[in-house]
């Protein structure tokens, strides 16, 4: 095992500010560029993931559809999926140069397609293989490169696993982890059962944050109200939600002021669902954006309210297709009204 000692300590600028205190996870299908701005809209100070985006796709694919994405979503990382230490380094260079504030290495997702490309949580297996790959994008870039990944692989529960991993990508420049406080499990469980099945571990991330005190620890998993991440932020960097941040959005709406000493937010859900309208107008107008492909994003934003439902039914009925946005809000409005 590498010696938590050898890594070298955070730059002034990450100790002086963290830029990871409270994020929102990167969530295949979910965390598109109009869901990123949504969520713009409701805290101005949480770190936005992308997707994640294979390097595979970069190189052969069309670039500008997988890294477009709108100035209002700053800060913001991309997030990568692959394990050849060149294709990382020029994938890097391209998030980069479309303006990401840093690159994330998926070392985390358990689904058997991943796993054909050799790349998410299997790579937990191979730490030396992470940490070069590591070491190239570093090497080429000048934002952070980050790493999100599990506590351990399949039934292996042992903390020296993830310590070691941590150790060895540490040791090759890695200074922020954002850790997955659950296994992943390869075989047997589908990517949604292993977010529930495998059990929650959060004395495995405190561990690693004391072996490791010049490294950034982040936590994710199970986590959803402000007072648990009050609680997380206690004893780690930073905490990384992901479902509850989609499902409920409105939680974000307090992260703000809970975490980042800024004013009580004067948001309201109108507000924000009026400049969500304004937006898919300008996605329209500058891309030919259907407005139903951005609208799925905000269902949730009246999650918990009195007439939630038939709001909800109104944004996602496939018969209003063919109206403006601004008719289809004003139709949701009404709705809710008769049902309150």
């Amino acid at each position: 095992m590498l010696s938590p000692s050898s890594i070298p300590s955070p730059s002034a600028a990450v100790a002086a500010h963290n830029p990871w205190r409270v994020s929102v996870a990167p969530m295949m299908d979910w965390t598109d560029r109009h869901c990123r701005y949504f969520h713009r809209l409701l805290s101005r100070h949480a770190l936005l993931y992308t997707e994640m985006v294979t390097t595979g796709a970069l190189l052969h694919g069309d670039v500008p559809s997988h890294l477009r994405f709108n100035l209002e979503e700053h800060p913001i990382a991309l997030q990568l999926g692959g394990s050849e230490a060149a294709d990382l380094a020029k994938c890097a260079v391209l998030g980069e140069q479309w303006g990401y504030d840093e690159i994330n290495l998926n070392c985390g997702c358990p689904s058997e397609r991943v796993q054909r490309g050799a790349f998410g949580a299997c790579l937990m297996a191979e730490p030396q293989l992470v940490a070069d790959g590591v070491k190239a994008m570093l090497d080429v870039v000048g934002v952070p490169v980050t790493v999100k990944h599990r506590i351990g692989i399949d039934k292996t529960e042992s903390y020296d696993f993830v310590r070691d991993f941590v150790g060895t990508v540490g040791e090759a420049g890695c200074q922020v982890f954002i850790v997955h406080a659950r296994n992943a499990w390869l075989k047997g469980l589908s990517p949604k059962e292993n977010r529930e099945i495998p059990p929650l571990r959060y004395e495995q991330v405190v561990r690693l944050k004391q072996d490791f005190p010049n490294l950034t620890i982040c936590i994710n998993g199970g986590i959803k109200t402000n007072d648990e991440i009050a609680v997380q932020l206690a004893q780690l960097d930073g905490v990384m939600v992901g479902r509850e941040a989609y499902h409920n959005p409105w939680v974000l709406a307090g992260w703000d002021a809970a975490f980042y000493d800024a004013p009580l937010s004067e948001l309201t859900r109108e507000r924000v669902e009026e400049q969500m309208v304004a937006y898919m107008e300008r996605e329209a107008a500058e891309h030919g954006t259907p407005w139903y492909s951005i609208a799925r994003h905000m269902l949730g934003l009246r999650h918990g309210l009195p007439g939630a439902r038939k709001w909800r039914q109104v944004w996602s009925d496939h018969r209003m297709k063919g109206l403006p946005p601004r008719e289809v809000m004003a139709l949701a409005h009404e709705t809710v009204q008769k049902a309150v």
